[in-house]
């Protein structure tokens, strides 16, 4: 299948978000799924640094890990790995986010950009924590 159109509604159109970003972490493309996901339009977006998503505590850490993948070219995140993340919303909401990337390349292998694919996921965090602090109270002595 080699219709553009299809090509442009599967991420364009997705209900996940999809983003992508140069090795600087500025923001190139911005689906209406990442809006969905985190309330900013692809107005907002497009120019900006990641770190409009990324909470303040984690940036460091974040750009550790974006540096030395696009130094060096590796990720585990890169082969259908899922990463979960906290994520800001524009309205400084937190929600839990797990994604994926996929690194774009130059013709000698090194990375020119990335892009990721997002899901929400926070209602399964808020679930799985009060399912954790239930066990934990079942197992509590008394």
């Amino acid at each position: 299948m080699h219709d553009p159109e299809f090509f442009r509604r599967l991420v364009v159109d997705a209900p996940d978000g999809v983003l992508y970003c140069d090795t600087q972490g500025i923001i190139s493309f911005w689906n209406a799924g990442c809006q969905r996901l985190f309330g900013f339009s692809a107005e907002d977006a497009v120019g900006q640094s990641l770190d409009i998503i990324i909470p303040s505590t984690l940036r460091q850490r974040h750009w550790q890990g974006y540096d030395a993948t696009i130094r060096t070219g590796h990720t585990r995140y890169g082969a259908g790995d899922m990463l979960s993340v906290p994520a800001l919303r524009k309205d400084g909401t937190r929600i839990s986010v797990e994604f994926s990337i996929i690194a774009f390349r130059d013709g000698a292998g090194r990375i020119t950009g990335m892009a990721a694919i997002l899901r929400d996921v926070t209602q399964r965090f808020e679930e799985l924590k009060a399912l954790r602090k239930a066990l934990a109270a079942a197992k509590a002595p008394t």
